[in-house]
C-alpha cells in the first residue's frame, strides 16, 4: 500500500466544484434579462462551412445601447444562416438585417416571461448542485477507499469535514448566484 492510497486530492475537489460553478455563469449569461448583453448569443450555434460555430467566430457582436445587441458578420454569405439560429434559440428575438450588420432589439419582458426566466434559472442553479454533490460523493468514494488502505479515523474525519465545507461553500455560492440572477431577471 503507498502513500498515494491515503493521499485525498482537495485541490481536484475544489477544482471540480468550481467547474459547476463556472458552467452556471455561462447558463446564466445565456438567460435573456430585459437588458442586452453579447453572452446571451453564446450558446447559439450556426451551420457554417459544414459544422456548427458560434456565433462570435463569424462575425463582432457589440452591445451599442441597453436594448439592441448588433452582429456584424465577416461573411456575407452567413447572414441569413446567422439569423435563422438566432430565430430558432428560442431567444424570443426577431433578428433585423441591415446590409451586413444584423441587430436585435430586445424587447421588454413580460411578467410571465420573467417568471418562467427565474424557473429556469431556478433549474441551471439546481443541475450546478447536483453537479457539486457528484463531486462530494466522488471525494467521500475516495476517503472510504483511503479507509480501507489504511487511514486513521481522525484523518478520515477531517478529509470527511473538508469535502463537506467545500459543497457547502459551493452550494452556498450557487444559491447566491440564483438569488442575483432571479433578481436582474425580475428587475424591470
Amino acid at each position: 500500500m503507498s502513500q498515494d492510497d491515503l493521499d485525498i486530492d482537495l485541490d481536484a475537489i475544489q477544482r471540480r466544484m468550481e467547474g459547476a460553478m463556472t458552467a452556471l455563469k455561462t447558463e446564466f449569461a445565456s438567460l435573456r434579462t430585459g437588458r442586452a448583453s453579447a453572452q446571451m448569443l453564446d450558446n447559439i450555434q450556426v451551420d457554417a462551412y459544414g459544422q456548427m460555430t458560434p456565433i462570435n467566430q463569424l462575425g463582432t457582436v457589440n452591445v451599442p445601447e441597453p436594448r439592441m445587441v448588433v452582429i456584424n458578420v465577416w461573411d456575407k454569405g452567413m447572414i441569413n444562416k446567422v439569423e435563422k439560429a438566432i430565430r430558432e434559440s428560442g431567444l424570443g428575438i426577431n433578428p433585423v438585417t441591415d446590409g451586413p450588420l444584423i441587430r436585435l432589439p430586445i424587447p421588454e419582458l413580460n411578467e410571465q416571461r420573467r417568471k418562467e426566466l427565474t424557473k429556469v434559472a431556478a433549474q441551471y442553479a439546481e443541475s450546478a448542485k447536483v453537479a457539486i454533490r457528484n463531486v462530494r460523493r466522488d471525494g467521500m468514494d475516495q476517503i472510504k477507499k483511503a479507509k480501507s488502505a489504511g487511514m486513521g479515523e481522525d484523518d478520515q474525519k477531517m478529509y470527511s469535514e473538508e469535502v463537506q465545507e467545500l459543497t457547502d461553500k459551493a452550494i452556498a455560492a450557487v444559491d447566491r448566484q440564483l438569488e442575483q440572477k432571479q433578481a436582474e431577471i425580475m428587475q424591470v
